[in-house]
């Protein structure tokens, strides 16, 4: 479910069936050549994609100097439909208090006639969250990650 007071979306198509969607998402060599706009790097600290797993992330903008970006427990792994993560308690189910905003992220993908229709809601606890999230760029940064992994899923 969206809501849009609440949340917020980005949607694609992309030319690659789920299979190679879902693995760019469970691999960690995959995901680390996605999951960061270029020109940063995102190394994986751990990737396990099963309820109640470990998303943590480090990020590098000169791909030297590595620090914290994400550190999310996976709520849902439904093997090439859906996987859902949250900031809002970390790897080691602890509550977190992530900044800039606490997040759940939700990933659909659906079989298209073109590949596979890839959907990811942002939900955010109140109006203001979801409204400093765009500010900070939502749109641009998600949607440049979703095309970095159509690029990759794509060839």
């Amino acid at each position: 479910m969206f809501d849009p007071e609440l949340d917020l979306l980005v949607e694609r198509v992309i030319r690659a069936p789920r299979a190679a969607v879902w693995r760019a998402w469970t691999d960690p060599k995959r995901f680390e050549q996605w999951w960061v706009p270029a020109p940063a790097v995102c190394r994986v600290e751990r990737l396990d994609v099963r309820p109640g797993g470990a998303l943590v992330t480090q990020l590098s903008e000169d791909g030297q100097e590595f620090g914290p970006h994400l550190d999310a427990v996976i709520l849902v792994a439904d093997e090439l439909e859906r996987i859902a993560f949250t900031n809002a308690v970390d790897s080691t189910w602890r509550p977190a208090d992530p900044q800039p905003i606490a997040v759940t992220a939700d990933v659909f993908l659906v079989d298209h006639p073109d590949g596979t229709a890839y959907r990811m809601v942002a939900r955010h606890g109140d109006p203001t969250s979801r409204k400093r999230h765009a500010e900070l760029g939502f749109a641009d940064g998600w949607g440049t990650v979703i095309e970095q992994l159509a690029v990759l899923v794509e060839r």
